[in-house]
């Protein structure tokens, strides 16, 4: 029989001594300040914004060259390079960066800190939705893979931004997974949905749903119409139990589920705008939004005791993108 050393048996204490531990979780708030320096993440798309990501438009939109018009479509366009412009009207950028402007005074005025991208990739001229290449769930944040050739790319200078500010990267979603963040949502801290879409594929569900199931977090999937691209023009939560919905859009057990969540759902209208869903709640009860909603649906708001700043934001939009889609909150209040 062997006899224990004692050099074996000093290291075998020391080891004991100052042993690993797995608790407090990595999400926990003071192991989040004491590893991470503060606490990162959302479990909710509701609480007070303290920290978004976005990007002022810039030189990338002068990529859209108007002797490239496709006219069968529509669009401004070039299929070999991959970027394309919808509309009859080229970008407008000093138009669009004052609107842009104007978005991140309001999110200022809101109480939140806004950072912006350290560089945007050359030629990506989608770069102004950042929603779409970050999600943030408790304790850090998974980084997407986008789509289409135009928004291939965007995800290094956002991995880049990211890792300066100091924020766990939990997850790069990797092999043929697809994701973009606009087709995400938490509906309660416990519970989120993806849309599947031609920008989110099984996969990219599969590799979310493995990061959230650490959370306990339920991902329901709705499968999108035709080519419609992301969940947020047709949901988006406004309060903790109040969900601004287009049901028309959305299959009738989501709409069920929702009520057996004891969400409450306020309807878009006929007279509402294009845009409006598109908005973002910068607290319970109280969301930025692009002009447009109609007398019907405010008088709706204000019964949900739901109030509305607005914010003119066309210019951007013509991009195909709304306030929503240009704002990736990195940190919420927790619900």
């Amino acid at each position: 029989m062997s006899i224990i050393s004692e050099h074996e048996y000093r290291y075998n204490m020391l080891i004991k001594t100052f042993a690993s531990r797995a608790e407090p979780a990595f999400e926990a708030e003071s192991e989040q300040v004491e590893v991470w320096g503060r606490r990162w993440g959302c479990n909710n798309d509701v609480g007070q914004i303290r920290k978004v990501l976005m990007h002022r438009p810039g030189p990338e939109l002068n990529i859209v060259d108007p002797a490239k018009r496709i006219a069968d479509i529509g669009a401004f366009g070039d299929p070999e390079q991959g970027w394309y412009w919808r509309g009859d009207t080229i970008p407008d950028l000093p138009a669009q960066q004052a609107q842009h402007d104007n978005l991140v005074a309001a999110l200022r005025e809101e109480g939140a800190e806004v950072v912006f991208l350290d560089e945007c990739a050359p030629g990506k001229m989608k770069s102004v939705y950042t929603r779409d290449s970050v999600i943030a769930i408790d304790g850090g944040a998974i980084v997407t893979r986008l789509g289409p050739p135009i928004r291939r790319g965007e995800e290094l200078p956002v991995t880049r931004t990211l890792a300066k500010l100091g924020m766990p990267i939990l997850r790069t979603i990797g092999g043929t997974g697809l994701m973009e963040g606009g087709s995400f949502a938490f509906i309660t801290p416990k519970v989120a949905v993806i849309g599947l879409s031609s920008r989110v594929n099984e996969e990219g569900a599969r590799q979310l749903e493995e990061v959230l199931r650490v959370h306990g977090v339920e991902l329901l999937r709705v499968e999108l119409t035709g080519y419609r691209l992301h969940i947020d023009g047709m949901f988006v939560m406004i309060d903790a139990e109040t969900a601004f919905v287009n049901p028309t859009l959305l299959p009738f057990w989501f709409l069920e589920r929702l009520k057996q969540l004891g969400i409450r759902q306020i309807e878009v209208c006929p007279d509402d705008g294009n845009w409006v869903i598109n908005c973002l709640a910068v607290r319970p009860g109280r969301v930025i939004m692009a002009g447009g909603l109609s007398e019907r649906t405010q008088a709706k708001f204000d019964k949900a005791g739901i109030s509305v700043r607005v914010v003119e934001y066309d210019k951007v939009a013509l991009g195909g993108g709304g306030i929503h889609c240009s704002t990736s909150p990195l940190i919420r209040d927790p619900l």
